[in-house]
């Protein structure tokens, strides 16, 4: 049987979409008010909608409180899952395809099944942007990483690289400074995308070396990652850096795409919540995790976020009975 037949197609109290930090962490205070979730947690095949968020993609986390000798990603987020099916949460490991937020009871559906919910929380999450190279899948997380806050513990006295030239990049090189011999920014262009107060940093860090007009164009290394193949965009002319650690800074992207239409969100693709809150402009839908978080972007923070969400869920549940 299916988890769609299994969860049959009853009114809920609330439906979690995405099952990241931010949707686990909503769905055990959900579960724990008795108001027996719905999570659709998304499919493994998706690099957009994975169960268990982006921590799935993640080796070591040494930065989540209460594992003093660090966890494994995958096995922090079954955790997580393990807790809220303890307190009663259903699941559906499968993508969301539409949503209709127009009137209540809202609809999510899951290809032609449908489902009713009184209430929806939305913790989609986003995803990095990456480089595109076949070799990326093979070593994010033995090596190639997309976040200096994460992992920069594990460069320590390495020289390592930062792709991008914005100023999350720039922020990035800065921050593994701290860790790092020596930080290169490669970047297409010849000048920075930074705000004036950023490039100001880097330029005047010693540890930062900029390698301007330069592209990635393959990384080496098969269980780790030894190196760096780049490209000058202007000569042509190919070489090899050495490097133990490479982290891709150009970007982030929300997966708000189901929710076009339908919800506020800013230029930058991002939900918009009010203030110190998790509520959308649509009553009755919150929003939790990194799908509204462009700021912090880590797991206690989505986790936190989650707790809010369904905090305020509850209470505007029991405001509309």
């Amino acid at each position: 049987m299916s988890d769609a037949a299994a969860v049959g197609g009853r009114r809920r109290r609330v439906i979690i979409v995405g099952s990241g930090p931010a949707g686990l962490t909503a769905a055990i205070y959900a579960a724990r008010a008795s108001l027996q979730p719905l999570v659709i947690e998304g499919e493994p095949s998706s690099t957009s909608d994975q169960p268990g968020g982006q921590l799935m993609l993640t080796t070591d986390v040494e930065n989540f409180p209460g594992f003093p000798d660090g966890i494994m990603g995958p096995e922090l987020m079954l955790k997580f899952r393990e807790q809220a099916v303890r307190f009663g949460a259903e699941f559906i490991t499968a993508t969301a395809t539409a949503v209709d937020f127009s009137e209540r009871p809202f609809v999510v559906s899951v290809r032609e099944d449908r489902y009713e919910a009184d209430s929806v929380i939305v913790s989609t999450g986003a995803q990095s942007l990456m480089l595109g190279l076949e070799a990326e899948s093979r070593l994010l997380g033995h090596g190639l990483s997309t976040c200096a806050t994460c992992d920069g513990f594990f460069f320590r006295n390495q020289q390592i690289a930062v792709v991008g030239g914005g100023d999350s990049a720039v922020e990035e090189a800065t921050f593994l400074t701290k860790f790092a011999t020596k930080v290169i920014m490669i970047h297409r262009r010849d000048t920075l995308r930074a705000s004036k107060i950023m490039q100001d940093r880097a330029f005047a860090n010693p540890k930062i070396e900029m390698m301007w007009n330069t592209a990635v164009e393959d990384l080496v290394g098969e269980e780790k990652l030894e190196g760096a193949v780049v490209r000058n965009v202007v000569t042509g002319e190919r070489t090899t850096l050495p490097l133990t650690g490479l982290f891709v800074a150009i970007g982030h992207r929300p997966n708000t795409d189901l929710f076009k239409g339908g919800l506020d969100m800013g230029d930058d693709g991002y939900l918009v919540t009010a203030p110190g809150s998790t509520y959308t402009n649509v009553p009755g839908v919150f929003a939790c995790g990194d799908v509204q978080d462009h700021v912090y972007r880590q797991a206690i923070t989505a986790a936190g976020s989650g707790c809010m969400a369904a905090i305020d869920c509850e209470r505007w549940l029991e405001a509309q009975h």
